[in-house]
């Protein structure tokens, strides 16, 4: 459950966050795993810049000063950082790139969720279609608003979600006999002793592109599939 330093110098630190860590502590119990106490064991004090969801795995960035932190979030409100996430959605999205503009706004009837509403805020996802498979895409999306849940709720929004999404989908895991048999509609709580695939929402941070800060210059990072969504792209390029 650590994370990959991608890079790291005096000002700031891109790590790979795995799946199933939180972002920052807890509010109601501060004794759940999460990157700022993990990084602060190591470094001492640092800042958190930006977070991703518990299940989402991939690319984040922590300053170690706060002087550092304060131009990064400029950065991120200004919208001069860009943010590249890949996912595996249901279905097969067309066109083949474009974009999803949808308000959202805090679900009132489920706690911790998230809904598109006219009376939201403005939010916006660009997206790419990088593969197509029998019953799904990968798909590359870039998020010019930051709003929770954004990515999710976008493609559930025009009838694909996440492959795998607890909250906004239709399966909770996929296993590799779903992939044979061209089955990718899963039964929530299937009873089953087969470990499964993929059991967590299938979004990946995968790329940052920021100027550093301090030295002014441009950068770009990549955090790699990490094991279950590799092993999941593998199965569906075999069978799918």
């Amino acid at each position: 459950m650590s994370p990959d330093i991608i890079f790291e110098d005096d000002h700031l630190i891109i790590v790979s966050k795995p799946s199933g860590i939180l972002s920052i502590p807890d509010r109601h119990d501060p004794s759940k795993a999460n990157m700022q106490d993990i990084l602060s064991r190591k470094y001492g004090k640092i800042f958190t810049v930006h977070r991703i969801d518990r299940e989402t795995s991939g690319i984040m960035c922590f300053a170690k000063t706060a002087e550092v932190h304060a131009a990064l979030s400029n950065m991120f409100q200004q919208r001069e950082i860009e943010k590249t996430y890949l996912a595996f959605v249901s279905g097969n999205v067309q066109p083949e790139e474009g974009s999803i503009e949808a308000a959202l706004m805090p679900d009132p009837l489920h706690s911790g969720r998230m809904k598109v509403s006219p009376t939201g805020k403005k939010s916006l996802t660009t997206y790419k279609v990088i593969e197509r498979f029998k019953n799904c895409c990968l798909v590359e999306a870039g998020i010019l608003t930051g709003r929770m849940h954004q990515i999710r709720v976008h493609f559930k929004y025009i009838g694909h979600p996440c492959l795998v999404d607890k909250l906004y989908g239709t399966n909770e895991a996929i296993f590799i006999r779903d992939i044979k048999l061209k089955n990718l509609k899963v039964v929530k709580n299937i009873d089953t002793d087969e470990r499964p695939l993929v059991a967590r929402t299938t979004l990946h941070a995968f790329r940052l592109k920021l100027v550093h800060p301090a030295t002014e210059k441009e950068m770009i990072f990549e955090a790699p599939f990490p094991k279950d969504l590799k092993a999941l792209l593998n199965q569906l390029r075999k069978w799918a």
